[in-house]
């Protein structure tokens, strides 16, 4: 039975959602505990992190990592979901010209007070707001703070624009694409979207769902999990003593390298070079406190 701690990238299909492609791989690994790192909606596809074993216990670390887009937006035309499933409740002839997009897109560099779409999962009073939305019922959503680090018009075909867009974890992509119409006055929605990084991981590394169902039917498909530290090389290798890995496995800190970056997390390993547990930075008690650490070490 091969080792199931760690992930594998997966390049989602456009029409399955993030808990499909979930169910398939309890399927074809035959591990119960499978998770991923980033939801992706049904239209969207590109690479979905996943977790495997004990590994889905970093899946909260991975979800927070920047992520990276190729979005397509369709100007003219505004949906309720902010997007290409939902219905369009405005229409426009009049589209902008390349030149006044290029000057839009230039207002959501940076932070941003973002609104997510009332048509996600983002819950309100224990339920999903799309629940809600669809029952007719009145959903009020917060801004919230995301950051925009680029977004760089990549290709202008009138309706449609296409755009790179490297951002904070928790953007909403179909926002960007509902605001740019917005402030552009012809309305838009997403047309079509690829997530092509998360973190340090690039798409171009994944495998596909057919090439992974027909290694799943060959029993071959090990090949492509990977060990889950893999997925932290921008976190701080920390090599502890016996005495050291011990100290953690009990939940206990460890001195603090001075020539650690503080306030980020770490990546302990035994002196076997074995990655057993997550470490946080605490700078102003000089110490590395456990964070999470994995039991079958």
């Amino acid at each position: 039975m091969p080792s199931l701690r760690g992930i594998l990238l997966l390049d989602k299909p456009t029409g399955p959602t993030s808990h499909d492609m979930v169910y398939a791989l309890r399927r074809g690994t035959h591990e119960k505990r499978v998770g991923h790192a980033g939801t992706l909606d049904p239209l969207a596809t590109g690479l979905l992190v996943m977790c495997l074993g004990p590994a889905t216990r970093l899946s909260e670390y991975l979800a927070g990592k920047d992520k990276r887009y190729t979005a397509t937006v369709r100007l003219g035309q505004a949906t309720d979901t902010y997007d290409a499933l939902g219905e369009v409740v405005s229409e426009s002839a009049a589209l902008p010209e390349q030149a006044a997009v290029e000057a839009a897109l230039a207002r959501f560099r940076g932070e941003q007070q973002q609104v997510p779409p009332v048509y996600s999962a983002i819950k309100r009073n224990g339920h999903k707001a799309y629940d809600l939305a669809r029952r007719g019922e009145e959903v009020v959503m917060e801004a919230r703070s995301v950051h925009m680090y680029t977004i760089e018009m990549v290709a202008w075909q009138p309706p449609l624009v296409v755009l790179d867009v490297h951002c904070s974890a928790g953007t909403y992509i179909r926002s960007l694409a509902h605001d740019l119409g917005q402030a552009l006055g012809c309305g838009a929605h997403l047309a079509g979207l690829r997530r092509t990084a998360s973190g340090t991981l690039r798409v171009e590394e994944a495998v596909t769902l057919a090439t992974l169902e027909a290694a799943f039917a060959a029993g071959d498909w090990a090949q492509y999990v990977r060990k889950p530290d893999a997925a932290l090389p921008d976190w701080p290798a920390v090599t502890l003593t016996a005495d050291g890995a011990a100290r953690v496995a009990r939940g206990q800190a460890v001195p603090l390298d001075g020539a650690d970056t503080p306030g980020k997390f770490g990546r302990a390993y035994n002196p076997a070079g074995e990655f057993f547990a997550v470490l946080r930075a605490d700078p102003g008690a000089g110490v590395w406190r456990p964070d999470k650490v994995f039991a079958d070490n």
